[in-house]
């Protein structure tokens, strides 16, 4: 099947498709594909230029493989070997933002799989007795930030497993500059790559009737010939696909940019005919009287949009940066003039945009709305747009530069609390790119604040051996922060204990500094393995005996401790263990039941302060049950959380999730928690809140750990 087809199709009568107007070749290669017909590829590379049509044809292609959009289609009308049988819809997820493990945890979700791993997946998928089908488009779209070249992680990541799976039917968009690298990973007859820029793909016919049609849509321009008149609009069409050189979206703008300023315009001159993206740019601008690199100037900062789109309050301020001048007037007098290249952004896309829909994600469509909570977004209708911008920068680094520094500028009084979404969330991708991101990763309330999964995805970016001890520590943090999708103050409470545990104490306290209602105030953590209980109490005094010491151990009516009492955390780990004592024998003070049944040695540590304690476990004296009942706070825990709730009302005041399972734990009836896990022993001060006003984190699933942050976002679906 070839593009002579074509030819062949429109002889025969038959219909075309109704939205994407052609590529009959494509299509009878796509439906015997779907219908596994004998010699058809087990997997499917789609591939070509930014604006040669991949994600339009996808589309209409999916309309036929959906048994609620078929019946909506004229299937009788058109060459039946277009048409792929009625067969259930193929999982189809959706990569657009999404790093590759989200898109793996998407298809292990609409498959209901069991996989505790990532590298699972793809072995359930193939035990399975039945083979899958998955359609995976638009994969240069793939990743929260788009320097982190996401795109080249789904290709090795997901679809090469994908594809090496037995049982696995793979349909994938690809970038040109991977395509081979996808179909390499498989023995030759397995695999095809259809560039729709080849000439063998080529549909120079359904070219000319996409213009024909996109022409027929201008009746709101003043009455032209070539809009009116059939004869007048076939041969403007037809000039126009020969001059776009097969690519829709030159095509789409020369129309675009034709209707918006109609006057002086000669069909008969091809030079007001555009042959690629840039020569459309350009053409506008000139046929409206501007200057294009004034043009190219305006839209740079769409250019380099990260996320969704640009807030339109901010485009002012970086097109002045990008341009090194003042844009105002420009961009007050330019709105014919970027009209054609801008579009806003749909309020539904938003919404998604973050994951939190696997279900939608594989499947469904944009819907319309521009403002969400009063705050408008735009981004160029097509990013070969972007592309063809950045690609005419002298230097794009520099740009970057100092789009960045415009963003930090835009942060009022450098509190993150009062930046703009689109600032907090999306300037470590903008330094990325400009090479200063490793300086930025120093400040705690970014790091709170900012949405963790392009942060995240940002940071893994950069070598690890340049990133600092801070970043260090968030990367470690991490998948607990993307797992919970929790709010800021969640994840300040969550990075203020991560801090600790990494020696970073000022970066903890400067956390608590900044307004969050954190739940707790981590005192001290040290990196002991192999602890399997803790238990929470105090050491008489040196000379008390019997009663005596009874009564300095147990808390005063007021809450406080005798002053000679020392507040202490026994901890229980492996026999020889530096520092440790004999566990006592049974009948001592601190038996095995004060650690469930723990044997082994103890560690004597303070309880309020960092430091071990050169005492005998044998006087540890654990708070009575009276003194544990009159405790304003009890604590439950699972293999991998532990919540903290009020004795009176009931209510959580504070979850703590862990990336490694808990061990022990205890709490002091002052309300100082100590946590043991397979990284470390850990105390918590519990901050005395009203429960109403406390943060708190849903309830999350419990089981085997989030593995290390190299491995990426193995816990977000």
């Amino acid at each position: 099947m070839s593009a002579s087809d074509e030819g062949f199709a429109g002889a025969a009568g038959y219909a075309p498709h109704p939205y994407i107007g052609g590529r009959t070749a494509v299509l009878r290669a796509l439906a015997a594909w779907r219908m596994r017909w004998p010699g058809a590829p087990r997997v499917i590379v789609l591939t070509g230029s930014p604006g040669s049509g991949r994600s339009r044809l996808l589309t209409g292609f999916l309309m036929m493989c959906d048994p609620d959009s078929r019946g909506r289609l004229p299937l009788d009308h058109m060459d039946p070997a277009t048409v792929p049988p009625d067969l259930p819809a193929p999982a189809v997820p959706d990569p657009k933002g999404r790093t590759a493990a989200q898109l793996l945890w998407l298809l292990a979700d609409h498959f209901q799989l069991k996989a505790a791993r990532g590298e699972d997946i793809c072995t359930e998928l193939a035990a399975r007795e039945e083979p899958v089908t998955i359609v995976v488009p638009d994969v240069d779209r793939a990743g929260p930030v788009r320097a982190a070249d996401e795109p080249a992680r789904v290709v090795r990541e997901v679809l090469k497993p994908l594809a090496t799976t037995g049982g696995v039917q793979l349909l994938a968009d690809v970038p040109r500059a991977l395509a081979a690298e996808l179909a390499e990973a498989l023995p030759p007859g397995q695999a095809r790559i259809i560039d729709l820029d080849d000439p063998e793909w080529a549909d120079p016919a359904g070219l000319v009737r996409h213009a024909e049609t996109a022409l027929a849509l201008g009746a709101g321009v003043p009455e032209l010939p070539f809009v009116t008149d059939p004869s007048a609009r076939r041969a403007l069409a037809e000039s126009m696909a020969r001059r776009a050189g097969g690519s829709r979206l030159t095509l789409q703008l020369a129309v675009q940019s034709l209707f918006m300023r109609p006057e002086g315009f000669d069909p008969a001159d091809p030079s007001m005919l555009p042959g690629s993206v840039g020569e459309a740019l350009d053409l506008h601008a000139r046929r409206l009287g501007a200057d294009p690199r004034t043009l190219r100037l305006m839209l740079a900062p769409l250019a380099f949009a990260e996320g969704e789109g640009l807030p339109v309050q901010l485009w002012g301020p970086l097109a002045d940066a990008v341009a090194g001048r003042d844009m105002s007037r420009d961009l007050a007098d330019g709105m014919l003039l970027a009209a054609p290249f801008l579009q806003p952004v749909a309020a539904a896309e938003r919404d998604g945009a973050d994951g939190g829909d696997p279900e939608g994600a594989l499947g469904g469509e944009e819907a319309g709305g521009t403002v969400d909570g009063g705050r408008t977004l735009l981004r160029l209708m097509h990013p070969g747009i972007a592309e063809e911008i950045r690609a005419g920068l002298p230097d794009v680094r520099d740009a970057q530069t100092k789009i960045a520094m415009a963003l930090l500028e835009a942060v009022p009084e450098q509190d993150w609390s009062r930046a703009d979404p689109y600032v907090r969330d999306h300037l470590a991708a903008h330094t990325l790119e400009a090479g200063l991101l490793p300086q930025l990763l120093t400040d705690p309330g970014l790091f709170a604040h900012a949405e963790p999964v392009a942060m995240r995805a940002a940071i893994e970016a950069v070598p690890l051996e340049q990133l600092g001890a801070p970043a260090r520590t968030y990367l470690r943090t991490a998948p607990l922060l993307t797992r919970t999708q929790a709010p800021a103050a969640v994840r300040a409470a969550f990075l203020e204990s991560a801090f600790v545990e990494d020696g970073l104490a000022p970066y903890a306290q400067a956390l608590h500094g900044l307004g969050f209602a954190l739940p707790w105030r981590t005192l001290w953590s040290v990196p002991l393995t192999g602890v399997r209980a803790v238990t929470a109490g105090t050491l008489p005094p040196p000379d008390a005996e019997g009663a005596a010491a009874e009564a300095a151990a147990a808390p005063a009516p007021d809450g406080t401790r005798a002053a000679a009492s020392h507040p202490v955390a026994a901890l229980f780990v492996p026999e020889g263990t530096p520092g440790s004592r004999p566990v006592p024998e049974p009948d001592g003070a601190a038996d095995a039941d004060d650690a469930d049944g723990a044997t082994g040695a103890l560690l004597v540590h303070d309880l309020l302060r960092p430091g071990y304690v050169d005492a005998d476990p044998a006087r540890l004296r654990r708070p009575s049950k009276e003194a544990r009942a009159a405790a304003p706070f009890g604590f439950s825990r699972g293999a991998d959380y532990l919540r903290i709730w009020a004795r009176a009302s009931r209510e959580v005041v504070a979850t703590l999730l862990s990336d490694t399972p808990i061990t022990g734990a205890d709490l002091s009836p002052d309300g100082v928690l100590v946590v043991a896990t397979g990284r470390g022993v850990t105390a918590r001060q519990i901050l005395a809140a009203p429960p109403a006003a406390a943060p708190t984190v849903p309830a999350q699933r419990t089981g085997s750990p989030d593995s290390a942050a190299s491995d990426g976002l193995e816990g977000d679906h």
